[in-house]
């Protein structure tokens, strides 16, 4: 049976992101001042995301480059929604095939 329980929600998400990120800043044997310089991103600001997963779209994108993660952007909203089989079918054009993409139905793919 599925619940809302299932569902991934979006503080989720942006836990899981902190999360990577202070892993990624461990690896590299950085502390959070280190960060905070490297990228240009104030310590608070930084302090804020690891504790309360909160941060804008430009500090967490200058937070990536400086960790060498900006390629790990490239996938966000890189598949194309498919409203039918009928648009899947039109998206294979020529070749037959059709890359990445999701088809209708509930929850974060459909919508």
């Amino acid at each position: 049976m599925f619940t809302l329980l299932d569902e991934v929600m979006p503080g989720d998400v942006s836990a899981g992101i902190a999360r990577r990120m202070v892993a990624r800043r461990k690896e590299h044997g950085m502390s959070q001042t280190a960060l905070s310089s490297k990228s240009g991103v104030s310590l608070s600001s930084l302090r804020r995301f690891e504790q309360s997963h909160e941060i804008s779209l430009t500090s967490l994108i200058n937070i990536a480059f400086a960790l060498g993660c900006e390629g790990d952007f490239e996938g966000l909203f890189a598949h194309p929604y498919y409203r039918d089989i009928d648009a899947v079918v039109a998206a294979r054009g020529d070749s037959g095939k059709v890359v990445g993409g999701k088809v209708g139905g509930k929850g974060r793919q459909g919508q």
